[in-house]
């Protein structure tokens, strides 16, 4: 069975993401849809909107075969990681492609970054511009341009097209050679605002949290923020350095920060300078939150997680050839540590909830069957 791989947060899922799928489809031919979902949290370093149960549901029914979990300790973080631990489950899964949204749908110059991305020569120019203290995000986008050309470069000021690039710089690190689909994106753009057709997703956040669009029992790390700032005065200076991306003296002024601010926002703005980049630290801050630690992210992904499934999805299911346990049932990732630490996240996820839910969700919910 030709299995193609989409790596997706679904934050909500929407309108433009079931046009992905059906445009993946429209160039593969029959095949099986197999969508890697960030769990609870996401990579902005926030909860999602609707529980990963819930959205595994929209994205079968938006066209999808089959759901794997990717943990929180990938999902919200860095593109590199997020990228390392998408492909990592999607080459155990036997994809043979991956599709993704982008904007230049230009496989060409995403493939020529990606592997400028891992040349020594980009390496000297990008020494060349951080000597200069200019934020890591602005000399990435230096040296980039200075290599490849303004044109080829402009590919990482777009989020979708950056994630892209991490991609395949993760799939060559795997030494996997996977068909490629960088499929145009339509409607409005990433944090965009409303569309007649294709609205962004961010929009649709706005909406649910504003009650003008309705979604069950949304989430939100302002409905916990108390609980979360409780959580940030409880911790010293060694606590912050231990979270993962905090160099650079960002532990320092979290810390700091964590000390005077009185509301998450203002957390993160006393945090902020040009060197950090916003994301950077409400990831930071959804760690210290989760009482997550770096060493608490192993170097691959230990298993795959089903989330759910259509027939079509089972039949894919069936045919994986891996050395990962597969879990398709809460009671077989007893005892797995990373499974454990989900389960700690879900119950967390449970308290920012505009009502909150009470904690095991992690060990009583089946995946969705469609």
């Amino acid at each position: 069975m030709n299995i193609v791989g989409i790596v997706a947060e679904y934050n909500p899922f929407h309108a433009g993401h079931r046009w992905h799928i059906a445009q993946t489809r429209r160039r593969l031919g029959e095949c099986a849809v197999v969508a890697v979902m960030s769990g609870n949290f996401v990579q902005r370093g926030d909860c999602a909107i609707e529980d990963k149960w819930a959205r595994t549901r929209s994205a079968l029914e938006g066209g999808a075969d089959l759901v794997l979990e990717l943990p929180t300790v990938w999902a919200c973080a860095s593109a590199e990681w997020f990228a390392w631990g998408a492909m990592s489950i999607l080459r155990a899964a036997g994809a043979q492609a991956i599709s993704f949204g982008s904007e230049s749908g230009d496989n060409a110059a995403l493939a020529a970054l990606s592997l400028c991305l891992d040349s020594g020569r980009f390496q000297a120019e990008l020494r060349r511009f951080l000597e200069q203290g200019l934020p890591f995000a602005a000399c990435r986008q230096a040296a980039a341009d200075a290599l490849l050309g303004q044109d080829v470069a402009a590919c990482l000021t777009r989020p979708n097209d950056n994630l892209a690039v991490e991609y395949l710089k993760a799939a060559r690190r795997l030494n996997w050679t996977p068909q490629i689909l960088a499929i145009p994106r339509v409607g409005a753009g990433h944090d965009g605002g409303a569309h007649p057709e294709f609205p962004s997703a961010s929009f649709l956040r706005e909406e649910i949290l504003a009650g003008r669009l309705e979604a069950g029992n949304p989430a939100a790390l302002k409905y916990n923020e108390r609980g979360i700032l409780t959580r940030l005065r409880a911790m010293d200076l060694p606590d912050f350095e231990a979270l993962p991306d905090s160099g650079e003296g960002l532990a320092r002024r979290l810390y700091q920060a964590a000390r005077r601010a009185v509301t998450l926002e203002e957390v993160y703005a006393q945090t902020k300078t040009k060197r950090y980049a916003h994301a950077r630290i409400r990831r930071l801050v959804l760690w210290a939150a989760l009482g997550l630690r770096e060493t608490d992210r192993p170097p691959s992904p230990p298993y795959l997680r089903v989330l759910g499934a259509n027939d079509r999805g089972r039949a894919a299911l069936k045919a994986i050839d891996t050395d990962l346990p597969i879990i398709t049932k809460p009671a077989h990732g007893r005892g797995i540590a990373l499974m454990e630490l989900e389960a700690r996240c879900t119950d967390f996820y449970g308290l920012c909830r505009r009502h909150i839910c009470p904690c095991g969700w992690e060990w009583t919910h089946s995946p969705v069957i469609l």
